[in-house]
C-alpha cells in the first residue's frame, strides 16, 4: 500500500524562489510539501554549487600569497568552502522542515496527473497531491556536442571542479561566457595554467567592444590564455591527460590538459518530471512555458527560477517568488513586466557589473546618446581604488543626450557588484545622471566615482 500526502502547496525543487514561497505559505498556515531530489541540494543551486561556493573561491584565490603552495592552498580553500556550503545547506533544511506546516521530502518527483506526483519506488513510493504546485527544479550544465567530450574522463562540470580538492595544473575551458570567465579567473589565481577557448570572434559578445576589450586585457595580463575564434573539434583521452583539438583561422591546433571544463551554458532541468502527464507545456528551448504571472499551461501550476527560461540569477528567482506570492495571497498585480533595470555581475577580479542598455543597443533602439566613461585609475574622486590597490578597469555610462536619462552602465572595477545596485535603483526611479553626479557620498568610497565619471563625456551623438 502506497503512502500518501496532500499539500495545499506542493513545491518541486529547493531553489530560492520555491523555498521562499514555501516558507511564506507555511507561515500562512497552509500545508506545504517540498520535494528535493538530492540531499546535497537543500537550498538550491546558489548555496550549494553556484553563487556561494564560486564566490567564496574567488575570495580565497585572491588571498593566496606567492609563497603558498598552489595545491595546498587550493585544498585548504575547498575544505573551507565545503564547510560553508554544508552550514548553509543544513540551515536551509532545518529552516523549512522545522516549521510545523512544512514537510521536506527527499527524492525525485514525477507527475502522474496535473495534481499528483510520485516520489520513490516500490514500498518506499510516496504519492503526493497538491492543490497548488510550484516547479522550481532549476537548470543543469549543457555539454556541447564535441566528439569525445561527453565520454572523456577528464571532462568536468563547474560542480565537479568546486567539489574536488585536486587543483588541475592545466585547465581548458570551452566557452567564454560568464561561467567560463569566472572559472578562468578563479583557477588562474589558484595557480592553474588556464586556456579559454571561445568560438566567437571575442569574449563577452553582448557587451560593447571597449568593455569586452578591457576585460580581455585584464584576464590576459593575469596569465590566462584566451583563444577566440576557436572551434573545438575533438577531445581525446590519453594515459594521464586529455588532448583538446581545435581549429582557429583554418589551422588545426591541439592542447594537452589535466581537465576540460564545458562552460557553454545551462538548460532548464525538466528531465524525468513527467510534464506531459501534468499537461504542462514547454518551450522550444525546453523551459517550462509561463505567462507574465509565472503560471504554466495549467492555471494551478507555477514555474519559478531557471526552469522557466528567464534570466538565470538567484535574485530573479527570488523576484519570481514575489510574483507567485502576489498571485496566491496578494493583490494579483505583480508580474515579470514590472522588472526594470535588473543588474548582473561577472565575478572576475575586479568584477564587471552591468545594467540596462549597452551603447550598441541604445543606438539600435534609435536613442541619441552621450557616453560618460573613465578608466578607474584616472578617477580622482575615487581614492578607494588606490587604497585597496585595485586600480584596473573602466566605468562607462550610456546616457540619453536629450533627457540626461541613464540608459545603462558597465562598471569594471573594485566594488562594481555593489555600485551597480545604486545605478539600477536610480534608473528604476527616473533619477537623472546629473543628480547621481552631484550627490553626496561617503569618503573614501567607490560610489564617489560617480562624481567624476558622470561629468566625463567622451563622445555624444550630434
Amino acid at each position: 500500500m502506497n503512502n500518501t500526502l496532500h499539500a495545499d502547496v506542493l513545491v518541486i525543487g529547493f531553489g530560492k524562489g520555491g523555498k521562499v514561497t514555501a516558507a511564506r505559505m507555511g507561515e500562512q498556515g497552509k500545508r506545504v510539501v517540498l520535494v528535493e531530489r538530492s540531499d546535497h541540494m537543500y537550498g538550491g543551486t546558489c548555496p550549494n554549487v553556484g553563487c556561494v561556493p564560486t564566490k567564496a573561491l574567488v575570495h580565497h584565490s585572491r588571498k593566496r600569497r606567492p609563497d603558498d603552495t598552489a595545491q595546498e592552498w587550493y585544498e585548504r580553500s575547498v575544505g573551507q568552502v565545503q564547510a560553508l556550503t554544508s552550514l548553509f545547506r543544513a540551515g536551509n533544511y532545518d529552516g523549512l522542515n522545522g516549521m510545523d506546516t512544512v514537510t521536506v521530502v527527499t527524492g525525485r518527483a514525477t507527475f502522474t496527473d496535473p495534481h499528483t506526483v510520485t516520489v520513490g519506488d516500490g514500498e518506499d513510493r510516496l504519492t503526493i497531491t497538491g492543490d497548488i504546485i510550484l516547479i522550481n527544479t532549476g537548470s543543469e550544465p549543457v555539454i556541447p556536442d564535441v566528439p569525445g567530450l561527453q565520454a572523456s574522463n577528464y571532462r568536468v562540470t563547474s560542480t565537479d571542479l568546486i567539489e574536488t580538492s585536486t587543483l588541475p595544473k592545466r585547465l581548458a575551458i570551452i566557452g567564454g561566457g560568464y561561467l567560463g570567465l569566472e572559472f578562468a579567473s578563479i583557477y588562474q589565481r589558484f595557480g592553474s595554467e588556464v586556456t579559454l577557448l571561445e568560438a566567437a570572434p571575442r569574449i563577452l559578445g553582448r557587451e560593447d567592444d571597449d568593455i569586452a576589450a578591457a576585460v580581455h586585457t585584464i584576464l590576459t595580463d593575469e596569465g590566462i590564455a584566451i583563444v577566440t575564434g576557436a572551434r573545438v573539434l575533438e577531445v581525446t583521452d590519453g594515459m594521464s591527460e586529455a588532448t583538446v583539438t581545435y581549429e582557429q583561422d583554418g589551422t588545426k591546433l591541439s592542447l594537452d590538459v589535466d581537465a576540460v571544463l564545458a562552460a557553454t551554458g545551462r538548460r532548464p532541468a525538466t528531465a524525468g518530471l513527467g510534464l506531459e502527464a501534468a499537461g504542462v507545456r514547454t518551450t522550444d528551448r525546453g523551459a517550462v512555458e509561463v505567462d507574465q504571472y509565472l503560471r504554466t499551461s495549467q492555471p494551478h501550476i507555477f514555474a519559478l527560477g531557471d526552469v522557466n527560461g528567464g534570466p538565470q540569477f538567484t535574485y530573479v528567482s527570488l523576484d519570481d517568488s514575489r510574483i507567485v506570492l502576489d498571485q496566491l495571497i496578494g493583490e494579483k498585480r505583480r508580474s515579470t513586466a514590472d522588472r526594470v533595470a535588473v543588474p548582473n555581475t561577472l565575478f572576475i577580479s575586479p568584477p564587471l557589473a552591468t545594467v540596462g542598455l549597452t551603447e550598441k543597443l541604445a543606438h539600435m533602439a534609435g536613442r541619441r546618446v552621450k557616453i560618460a566613461s573613465q578608466p578607474v585609475a584616472e578617477i580622482i574622486a575615487m581614492p578607494r581604488a588606490y587604497v585597496v590597490e585595485e586600480t584596473r578597469g573602466v566605468m562607462k555610462f550610456v546616457l540619453d543626450a536629450d533627457t540626461d536619462e541613464i540608459l545603462g552602465a558597465a562598471l569594471l572595477g573594485v566594488d562594481a557588484q555593489e555600485l551597480i545596485n545604486t545605478v539600477a535603483l536610480a534608473m528604476r526611479h527616473g533619477i537623472k545622471a546629473a543628480e547621481l553626479r552631484e550627490a553626496i557620498y561617503t569618503h573614501p568610497s567607490s560610489t564617489e566615482a560617480f562624481n567624476d565619471v558622470l561629468g566625463t563625456i567622451v563622445r555624444a551623438d550630434q
